[in-house]
Parts: C-alpha cells; sequence; structure tokens
C-alpha cells in the first residue's frame, strides 16, 4: 500500500527507477528546506540540500516497453541494484520512491469547486477543495497517482497561487490528474514489497526528469520534457511552475536496436553495440566511406568479416527516431497543449544521448532544444550525471519537496477535544 510521504524529509531517502533497459538507485542524504508553504510552487521552495551517497544499476529484466513481464527477474535486478547501493552508502532501505513508465498513465486538468459562504480561506478550505479528485467519474478502474493544482479560482476569478486569506463565496481549483492502470500499479507494488521494501511514492517519469533537469525560468515560461527510455517515450509539459500534462508513446531505444538487428541481420546484443558505438540520427557526408563490421546472425565462423557501409546503419536509425519524435508532436498537439509548452523542449533518458538525436528533435518538433542532465542533486559521479539517470535524481527533488503533489499534502489539524474525556478519546482514536 503506498504511503503518502507527509512533511519534508531530512535524512536518508531512496530513489528507485525502474526501466525497460535499466534499474536504478540512488541513496541521498536531504536536508531541511529553508522555507516550506504549504502549497509553494516546484520554482519557488528552495530544494532541500540533496547529496547522494550510494548508487547502483542493473541491466533491467522482466521489462518490456514499460511493461512488467516477469516477476521473478524484475524482483532480482531490483534486488541487486538496491543491494549496490546500499553497500556504497553504508545505509539499509526500508522504503523507497518510484517511478512509473507503466500502466499507461492519462493525464487531465479537472475543474472542482466547493462553497466557502463569503469566510477566510484557510487550510481547512484547501483539503476539501483539493479532495474533490475522489468524486470524480471514470477513475474506478484506476489508481490516482498525481493530483496536482495548477491554479484556484475564488468567485471565477482566475490565475490565484495561494487563496488562503481572502474572502468569497466559492472557491475552485483547475486539478490536474494523472491515473494509471489498478492492474499495473499493484504488480509494481508486489514487487516492491516482495524485495522487502516499501512504495513511498509513485511519480510518472517525465514529472520526475523534469525536477532534475529543468531551471525556474523553463517551469514557469513553458517547456516539454521529453525523456527517451529503452521501452518508451514519455513526455511533461510544465507551466507556470507546474507540469499541467503528460503523455507517453510506446517506442523507444529498444526499438532502434530490434530495427538495426533485422536490417542488418545481426544479434540483438551486436545491435546494441553497433547502435552505442556508431550510431547517428543524421547523415553525414563521410557515411559511406566508412565501413562497419557486422557479425551475422547464426554465423560460427568469424573469420569472413560483414563489412557495410555507415549510411546504411544512418538509414535504420533515423526512421525510428523521426517516428518517434513525430508521435511526441501529434500527441502534444492533439492534447490542446502545444501552445502553453512555448519554444522550448528538453531532452533527457539514456536513448537521448545517441549523436543527431538533438538536431532531429529541431528539426521535427520545430522548438528550440536542449539536453537536460540533472542538476538538482550533488554527489554524483560523472557516469551517473547524464541524461540517462535524470528519472532518478528527479525521484529524489520530488522528496526533497512533498509541496508537490496535492495528495501529500499535510492534514488540516484537528482542534484537541475538552476535557479528560475527549483527550482519552482523541489519544486512541490516534493509536488504534
Amino acid at each position: 500500500m503506498r504511503k503518502p510521504l507527509g512533511k519534508t524529509r531530512s535524512g536518508t531517502v531512496a530513489a528507485l527507477d525502474i526501466g525497460s533497459s535499466k534499474v536504478c538507485c540512488f541513496v541521498a542524504r536531504i536536508g531541511e528546506p529553508s522555507s516550506n508553504p504549504l502549497l509553494a510552487r516546484a520554482s519557488g521552495v528552495p530544494l532541500g540540500s540533496i547529496r547522494v551517497a550510494g548508487i547502483g544499476h542493473q541491466i533491467s529484466r522482466g521489462v518490456r516497453n514499460g511493461q512488467i513481464v516477469d516477476i521473478d527477474a524484475l524482483e532480482a535486478s531490483i534486488l541487486n541494484a538496491v543491494h549496490a547501493a546500499e553497500k556504497m552508502a553504508g545505509e539499509t532501505l526500508r522504503g523507497v520512491i518510484v517511478n512509473l513508465s507503466g500502466g499507461w498513465p492519462v493525464s487531465e486538468t479537472v475543474p472542482v469547486e466547493v462553497s466557502i459562504a463569503g469566510h477566510e480561506v484557510g487550510d481547512t478550505d484547501l483539503r476539501l477543495v483539493l479532495d474533490q479528485w475522489r468524486k470524480l467519474d471514470g477513475i474506478e478502474d484506476r489508481d490516482l497517482i498525481h493530483s496536482i493544482p495548477v491554479g484556484f479560482t475564488i468567485d471565477g476569478a482566475n490565475g490565484i497561487r495561494d487563496p488562503r486569506g481572502m474572502f468569497g463565496q466559492s472557491l475552485g481549483a483547475h486539478m490536474h490528474v494523472v491515473t494509471a492502470a489498478a492492474g499495473a500499479v499493484r504488480t509494481l507494488t508486489t514487487v516492491i514489497e516482495r524485495c522487502h521494501l516499501d512504495l513511498e511514492a509513485l511519480v510518472v517519469s517525465p514529472y520526475a526528469s523534469g525536477l532534475a533537469t529543468l531551471v525556474e525560468d523553463e517551469m514557469d515560461l513553458g517547456v516539454t520534457v521529453v525523456d527517451m527510455g529503452g521501452g518508451t517515450t514519455s513526455f511533461a509539459v510544465f507551466y507556470d511552475g507546474n507540469v499541467v500534462h503528460t503523455d507517453i508513446v510506446p517506442v523507444g531505444g529498444h526499438h532502434v536496436t530490434n530495427d538495426i538487428a533485422r536490417g542488418l541481420s545481426t544479434p540483438v546484443l551486436a545491435a546494441e553495440r553497433i547502435k552505442t558505438l556508431y550510431g547517428s540520427a543524421l547523415p553525414s557526408p563521410l557515411d559511406d566511406q566508412e565501413t562497419i563490421d557486422v557479425p551475422t546472425i547464426g554465423e560460427e565462423d568469424h573469420a569472413q568479416p560483414n563489412h557495410v557501409a555507415k549510411s546504411l546503419l544512418v538509414g535504420i536509425v533515423r526512421p525510428r527516431i523521426e517516428e518517434t519524435f513525430e508521435l511526441v508532436r501529434s500527441r502534444l498537439e492533439a492534447s490542446g497543449f502545444d501552445r502553453v509548452a512555448g519554444r522550448r523542449v528538453v531532452l533527457t533518458g539514456g536513448a537521448s544521448q545517441l549523436p543527431g538525436v538533438r538536431e532531429l528533435a529541431q528539426q521535427v518538433l520545430d522548438k528550440q532544444v536542449r539536453m537536460g542532465r540533472p542538476t538538482r542533486v550533488q554527489g554524483l559521479a560523472e557516469a551517473a550525471g547524464g541524461p540517462a539517470f535524470a528519472t532518478c535524481a528527479g525521484l529524489l527533488a520530488y522528496a526533497a519537496d512533498p509541496n508537490l503533489d496535492a495528495p501529500r499534502l499535510a492534514p488540516v489539524p484537528q482542534p484537541v477535544p475538552a476535557g479528560l474525556a475527549g483527550r482519552l478519546g482523541s489519544w486512541f482514536r490516534e493509536h488504534f
């Protein structure tokens, strides 16, 4: 059962990034932030100091295209990654914050409203309006992942960031609600529990990547974070300091590898190696002159070399990367958030590191594109500081600031009952 994180924690936290290509665990020590208002924006609250103390990562087994296909294999990958991180940090983990790549997350913005009858807006009113998502239709067979207020209204007046202390007849909010298939969430929860860990929170992958890689102005003015993983490519739109939309397309780096394996008739492991060493999403004038030695499937005698021109490899890689960005562009346009996202795109994820991907993204998306690396955590080695580790670092940023998500807001304090009987009853309810 997922537990809300509650107030900001100092001390040790752990993040677990479960992807189709790798499983990564970061153990970090987080200090207290300098301020912690109830509904502060991601761009307005200084995060507590985040210093990574332990890192562990393993090849992911049991996950395909973001979906869990083998619980036992995935459990072994998680245990190995967590053990390595624990050993480096000198800590024993009890709970982890985990990313969500599968379960086909659905993102929607819904208006909610409650009556405040002219009195001053307080914390109780905020809690009441933020809990209205529970009354939404169509989420019975889905689990809530995020419920984020992206703007408040009082008597229909928009643009209010924090309504506390204001007066009016009605208090409303636009809630960004992200849900996922209940079965996929329960399967993931079961795997984590089999590893003897508590699942403290789930965070959709592009949201976490944005928290690690974006600067304040990008969050405020509008930006799209595109997280290119092994099995899926997910993206999130940030505006006015909030994540306002997320989506996912079922194409990733593994599809490029499989295309190379089929196109060159080579084993998948050899195709991955060829992609890493020679792959590019953009052609070069010298591609016809450069040749690559490609092992052939089923050939036991490697004495006979099989040379192909690099231009053939680029001709296989480019269409798949181009298709990926075209799918992102069409999904973004269909959502209606294309204009809100502005002209900035930040690429993260292991598949984004292929040469030429950034330039091809600029052509297809017609936006300014930069590579995103985790900048909000300290202590990362150079090998773990690239785009492939942005999601895991973002999970730590999420842990450091509990004000990013409505379900994690601290419960409204209840008045202490007067008299001995009242105090005894309160104590009994609290502890039992």
